[in-house]
């Protein structure tokens, strides 16, 4: 028989897939699920022994959070990216990391074609297949989903036709879980007035009142909470456990798809919004200004070629070249304050602070110049636009 690898999570999709390749297509089929923070022990022994129920040759729990964390959330971060100023890149990046090991998985079992779930009008399918006929370019892509143009209720029957009996009352809602973020697709984000419901989201408020976090970055990297070093992949995942229970970090991403329409898509990102927004925080007491302009500018450009699948270009390796050469002086607490769905950054303490009163207090005191010399600077700065408006006899009235 021949053989197909399933890019795998235990969803729905995937599900009628790996059902579909067996049934319709006569493939032998392998699942491999690549964990980059979405799963626990016993939800990855529960998709291991459903994959086996559907009928996988083989299947394999890879875990890759802290390769993710090192290859792509790191830089993430560094960049403050947030795609429309709103969105983590939740599912963008791990997609990305999803498809470079499920090619290498392939290529590893001899497969003759590989599979993944997406449909034919989102940008997930982009991301797989562009690292797929890069890296592999001899092995044949399968997309039952993408082709078939199945609505999640077909997949749904389909699946029941051929004996699956398994509860699928949240398929209404397509939910992928990451280290960096959990995204929620349903139909209300087909619209543009709807919401999602409060049950919709994975995780749901638990606490009330108030908790102050002390965040610890150290060269740009989240090393401390609350004083308690950890790992930067660890700290994110003990930050999201903590910032959950306020559920803060929900929102709507609405953006241009990269096959041209727009998209809307529910997310939930407690850790990725307050440890981006905690570090901008410390960067802009700690960066000067030009440093913060260029950051900005090659941080949104890499989060555009990420979000559309262009990893491999070696630009990106030049931008990440560039963010972490930023973050030498990036070093420093932040001071977080959580309450229900929503989090206040109360301000930073870093040796690097550029807010250092021996030269001047904005608004206050000036104490390393004397007015005779803010009057010459504001003589100078001013010579440009006064001698243009002089020549060309410029009335401003």
């Amino acid at each position: 028989m021949k053989k197909v690898v399933l890019a795998y999570s235990g969803g729905l999709d995937t599900s009628f897939c790996l059902k579909y390749l067996q049934n319709e297509k006569g493939y032998e089929v392998y699942t491999i699920l690549i964990n980059t923070g979405g799963f626990d022990k016993q939800e990855l022994a529960s998709i291991e022994k459903r994959a086996y129920e559907l009928g996988s040759k083989e299947h394999v729990n890879l875990d890759i959070i802290d390769l993710y964390y090192e290859k792509a959330v790191k830089y993430l971060i560094f960049g403050n990216v947030l795609k429309n100023n709103t969105y983590p890149l939740s599912v963008s990046a791990e997609r990305v990391f999803q498809a470079i090991e499920a090619i290498k998985y392939a290529k590893k079992a001899g497969a003759e074609a590989i599979a993944h779930g997406s449909t034919g009008a989102g940008n997930d399918q982009i991301r797989f297949d562009l690292i797929f006929q890069t890296i592999a370019p001899q092995i044949e892509i399968i997309t039952p989903i993408r082709d078939l143009k199945l609505s999640r209720q077909e997949e749904v029957d389909y699946l029941q036709k051929n004996g699956v009996d398994y509860s699928w009352e949240k398929a209404q809602y397509s939910i992928n879980k990451g280290i960096w973020g959990t995204s929620v697709g349903g139909k209300e984000t087909l619209t543009s007035n709807q919401t999602l419901p409060e049950s919709a989201y994975p995780s749901q408020l638990k606490k009330e009142g108030e908790e102050k976090v002390l965040l610890t970055f150290e060269k740009g990297e989240l090393v401390a909470i609350n004083r308690q070093t950890n790992k930067p992949s660890e700290n994110i995942i003990q930050l999201e456990k903590l910032a959950s229970a306020y559920a803060i970090g929900r929102d709507t991403h609405v953006g241009d798809t990269i096959i041209g329409i727009k998209g809307r898509v529910g997310f939930e990102a407690a850790a990725p919004i307050i440890i981006i927004k905690a570090h901008h925080l410390l960067e802009k007491h700690v960066l000067t200004k030009w440093q913060q302009y260029w950051k900005e500018q090659l941080g949104n450009w890499y989060g555009m070629l990420f979000h559309e699948g262009q990893y491999l270009d070696p630009v990106m390796r030049n931008i990440e070249t560039f963010l972490t050469d930023t973050q030498t002086t990036v070093s420093g607490n932040v001071i977080v304050r959580l309450k229900p769905y929503h989090f206040i950054l109360e301000g930073i303490e870093s040796p690097h602070d550029l807010m250092n009163s021996q030269f001047g207090q904005y608004g206050e005191m000036n104490n390393a110049w004397t007015s005779d010399d803010a009057k010459g600077f504001i003589k100078i700065l001013g010579n440009a636009q006064a001698i243009y408006s002089q020549v060309n006899n410029i009335n401003y009235d």
